[in-house]
């Protein structure tokens, strides 16, 4: 049997180029290596915006409209909402109970999203959510988990929660995951930004038409020292070119686009032209696999069903196996 492997994001809006780059790319090559199972996370959007829960539905959607043009087989996979599967929230009370508060506060990653989010005080859920994250990866019994290295510390926590409550309990229910830490490509934003971002609207969309990638990619920030196209202009640092590098398959025109640019003899618009024509390329297979499954209405309610009825039937499994470790399969 293949082993499993537990990825997912939170709900927050339509996916883009970086997060092609970022994990969807990676996805896609291990799903015929490994069980995957794909998980939308939509209780942990609600531990830093717990006002926007009536947006979910529509983002859940539109996000996994995403997943399955970019190429995740639900034939293969297993898409599922967090919310679907209330074992979940069981596991999550459980491992709540033999995990302490300050070694919750010692997760890294807890005071950047206070400060990036602007939150004053954490909430309970904030603070307790790497459990819920353990709970995540534990109730389907994941020994697999691709995460950025910045998330590295959650899923040390997940083993420490897992060797707990094997040790304390006498049976080894729980793997102790793995993490995947791999190259992870960031792409900066079309404004030159450090990364792509959705509330700075510099992004390109795996869901943006031909038009629409035309446009972003023409108004794109390029070298701000080169005047003229005749100006020697710099291809490091220059986000047209990292585009090149990551989506144009031409990889000879992307070359001879760079000797010229350096050398002055090709202008910024030449440059644009022949970027959006290659992220078109790229987006045509996801926009050709998007419109057969729009043609399908349902299809997506249809995924969801199939992944939470897998995943349930492995989340009731794995409580099983807990409360009967613990002495809890009560028969009264």
């Amino acid at each position: 049997m293949k082993k499993r492997i537990l990825t997912g994001d939170r709900p927050t809006g339509k996916l883009h180029l970086g997060h092609y780059l970022g994990s969807l790319a990676n996805r896609i090559r291990l799903q015929n290596e490994w069980e995957l199972c794909v998980l939308v996370a939509d209780y942990h959007t609600l531990t830093t915006k717990p006002e926007e829960s009536n947006l979910l539905a529509e983002r859940i959607h539109g996000m996994v409209l995403d997943y399955l043009a970019a190429g995740i087989d639900p034939e293969v996979s297993h898409i599922y909402v967090q919310s679907q599967l209330p074992q979940t929230a069981v596991l999550t009370l459980l491992f709540s109970m033999i995990t302490q508060v300050p070694r919750l506060e010692r997760i890294p990653t807890l005071k950047d999203i206070l400060r990036v989010q602007k939150i004053q005080e954490a909430s309970l859920g904030l603070l307790g959510y790497p459990v819920l994250q353990s709970a995540d990866i534990l109730i389907v019994r994941a020994q697999l988990v691709p995460v950025g290295k910045d998330q590295e510390s959650h899923i040390e926590l997940t083993r420490e929660i897992a060797r707990r409550f094997n040790h304390m309990y006498g049976r080894e229910v729980f793997p102790e995951a793995a993490a995947l830490i791999g190259e992870v490509r960031t792409l900066v934003g079309t404004d030159g930004t450090e990364k792509m971002s959705k509330s700075l609207d510099n992004c390109i969309y795996l869901s943006d038409s031909p038009a629409e990638v035309e446009r972003r990619v023409k108004g794109m920030y390029t070298d701000p020292t080169r005047l003229r196209a005749t100006d020697p202009g710099h291809v490091e640092g220059n986000p047209t070119f990292d585009y090149h590098d990551a989506f144009n398959d031409d990889k000879a025109e992307v070359a001879d686009l760079k000797e010229r640019y350096v050398a002055g003899r090709v202008g910024d618009v030449e440059v644009k032209k022949k970027l959006a024509a290659a992220i078109n390329r790229f987006l045509e297979p996801m926009r050709e696999r998007r419109a057969k499954y729009e043609q399908r209405p349902g299809f997506v309610r249809e995924v969801l069903a199939a992944g939470a009825e897998h995943a349930r039937q492995l989340g009731q499994e794995t409580i099983d196996m807990a409360h009967d470790a613990m002495g809890m399969s009560y028969q009264f």
